[in-house]
């Protein structure tokens, strides 16, 4: 087996070091030096930046299923100049799209929704009306590397949005202006400890796409519910692919100011059927929800991510 010895530097402000390191799979692979204040300083010095930066987004998206995530490829495509941000209360982002139905691998997608498939390069078997990926986690882990190699995107997993910023905007109108976030972890386990207060990321538009009811699902739909600006869930009917589908993708727009619902959410929130082990609706509502985003921010005045005119 091949062995190599590679010099590599490492430049920082004032030190740039060579290091002996050999690339051998015989016994003898030799990494460069590391100390543990390193690897901790490194992680912290990016990861504070990033969220000190995102703390004003131009987009957040709360939920990185197939809807949230398709939805961010679709915006950060037609607006590379937007900061998009999405939060993630697993510690996986994907959703339920790694499986299709019943734990079983190949995912369903309707037409037209395979025009998709072909602008990531996901390949696919024809059926006719349908195609199929022949493993879920395919489609999803090509998505979720294509998303999180764009620039504009920032993606905070194990991260919950515990709450929605509620404004009252410059018409006089209740406006969700923002996201109220919290660990994971913390925010199951308030019942245990107090005082573990949140933080904030401010935008002018908020994509919720957080699925059916579950332990953080339709949690927006929720939430609208107990501030006063919905007064009850349509709440989720029984399945029905031929119906599902096109309710949620046609239905897919901004419920109240500043909040558009996408995916099964839509479902919670206007009593829709469900669908089922079917991914179709899932993309295009979240291609939908970027449309739909763009035209609202860019027939708003925004100031530091506050919607003013």
């Amino acid at each position: 087996m091949a062995s190599a010895t590679l010099n590599m530097s490492q430049t920082t402000s004032d030190v740039s070091a060579n290091y002996d390191v050999l690339e051998n799979y015989e016994g003898k692979y030799r990494f460069a030096p590391i100390k543990e204040s390193q690897v901790a300083r490194a992680m912290i010095k990016r990861y504070s930046n990033t969220i000190y930066e995102r703390s004003v987004s131009d987009v957040v998206i709360i939920g990185a299923g197939s809807a949230g995530l398709s939805c961010a490829w679709q915006l950060a495509t037609m607006r590379p100049d937007l900061k998009i941000t999405i939060i993630e209360a697993s510690v996986s982002p994907g959703g339920g799209a790694w499986l299709g139905g019943q734990l079983m691998s190949p995912m369903i997608i309707r037409k037209p929704a395979d025009g998709f498939l072909r602008e990531l390069g996901v390949e696919y078997e024809d059926e006719g009306a349908f195609v199929v990926v022949k493993h879920a986690a395919l489609f999803t882990s090509t998505l979720l590397s294509k998303v999180l190699a764009m620039p504009n995107v920032v993606l905070f997993n194990a991260t919950a949005v515990e709450d929605l910023i509620i404004h009252e905007d410059f018409r006089g109108q209740q406006r969700v202006a923002g996201v109220v976030i919290n660990w994971t972890l913390v925010a199951l386990n308030h019942d245990m400890q107090s005082c573990m207060d949140p933080n904030t990321i401010t935008a002018p538009v908020i994509i919720s796409a957080t699925g059916h009811d579950g332990p953080m699902g339709a949690f927006s739909a929720k939430r609208l519910i107990s501030a006063g600006l919905k007064k009850e869930l349509g709440n989720m009917r029984g399945l029905d692919m031929s119906r599902a589908e096109p309710t949620i993708v046609n239905n897919t727009r901004e419920v109240v100011p500043g909040l558009i619902f996408a995916g099964m959410e839509l479902s919670e929130h206007d009593g829709c059927n469900r669908m089922g082990p079917t991914f179709g609706a899932m993309i295009a509502s979240g291609i939908k929800a970027a449309y739909t985003a763009l035209k609202i921010y860019s027939s708003s005045k925004i100031i530091q991510g506050e919607v003013v005119g």
